[in-house]
């Protein structure tokens, strides 16, 4: 029998995948005693994870349903087998940054502000010359919005998200698409990390999508920034820590470029931070790859895992020190 743990209030319904081989044990949010688990299925991102893991005993496997594990590595002993969720937020995260983007060049935020205020602007009506940067300026017909067509979009880290993310952007005819990943590939064409300053001054919009690590963290910094195009939209669906703050404040500020933010640093934002008010800047609070869908593909698949787990079976997913 393998003991198989799960949240205290998980749904039934996202169980029913699971071998009736397997026993389910229910953890406590806030464990008193010690539980005996074989297979932990770790709640998403839970704060309190790692006291959790403090009342757990004879833990072999550690499975989480989020892409991004640096959450745990800090705290989870070297010798328990870590399984991440990469390729379940694909769908998600992927939608969320074709989102990000459309929205952003469109200007729905500013538009939503101005239906909030029951004003009715069209074309030229911002005199700042920031936001017609890109679009058609020929006197009455200046105007907000742009095209995602034509477009060169830059992915940092081609993994299987940003490989998602490529085939969501293809059908809106975008000129060009730059992959860059920890070390360069030839199908398709990804260019190794040491080549991002040549690669950002050719970007119109610029996706941040790679793990967080000792190597990402601070990636996009001020010089990062300072080579991007002015008016270019930097997507951040990675970690907040992957781009340092103050240089994105400063650059939001001087209407160098515009953001569109699912992760922050600090996280959660606090009220005042200045990120809040800068402008050309949209943020989400890391929803990105949080939908009704994700969540059954993940316990789907977490039910799979625990099959293999019973029957000796190779796992999937097993975190490496491989890059993005």
């Amino acid at each position: 029998m393998v003991r198989v743990g799960v949240d205290e209030n998980l749904a039934q319904e996202l169980l029913v995948d699971f071998p009736p081989e397997a026993e389910i044990v229910r953890i406590a949010r806030r464990p008193a005693g010690v539980q005996d688990v074989d297979f932990w299925i770790i709640p998403f991102a839970r704060k309190s994870a790692q006291q959790t893991f403090k009342h757990l005993d004879g833990v072999k496997v550690v499975q989480s349903m989020m892409a991004g594990v640096d959450w745990i590595t800090p705290w989870l002993p070297k010798d328990i087998i870590l399984c991440d969720g990469r390729g379940l937020h694909d769908i998600s995260a992927s939608e969320w940054v074709l989102t990000a983007i459309l929205t952003s060049l469109k200007r729905f935020p500013y538009y939503r502000d101005m239906q909030l205020k029951q004003e009715w602007k069209g074309q030229a009506s911002i005199p700042d010359g920031f936001m017609k940067v890109g679009g058609a300026q020929v006197g009455q017909y200046a105007v907000l919005g742009d095209d995602l067509a034509d477009k060169t979009v830059l992915i940092i880290g081609h993994g299987s998200i940003g490989a998602a993310i490529e085939a969501r952007l293809k059908p809106f005819e975008v000129k060009k698409i730059l992959r860059v990943a920890r070390g360069a590939r030839k199908e398709p064409e990804v260019f190794a990390v040491n080549q991002l300053h040549r690669l950002l001054p050719q970007a119109d919009i610029v996706v941040a999508i790679v793990p967080l690590t000792a190597e990402t963290q601070g990636m996009i910094g001020a010089t990062e920034i300072g080579l991007m195009k002015p008016g270019a939209l930097l997507v951040n669906a990675a970690r907040g820590p992957v781009v340092v703050t103050d240089a994105l404040v400063e650059a939001l500020q001087q209407n160098r470029i515009r953001a569109v933010l699912d992760v922050t640093d600090p996280e959660p934002l606090p009220a005042g931070h200045p990120l809040w008010s800068a402008p050309n800047c949209m943020i989400t609070p890391h929803v990105g790859g949080s939908t009704p869908e994700f969540i059954h593909r993940a316990f789907r698949f977490g039910a799979e895992q625990v099959r293999r787990f019973m029957a000796g079976k190779e796992l999937e997913n097993v975190v490496t020190d491989a890059g993005y």
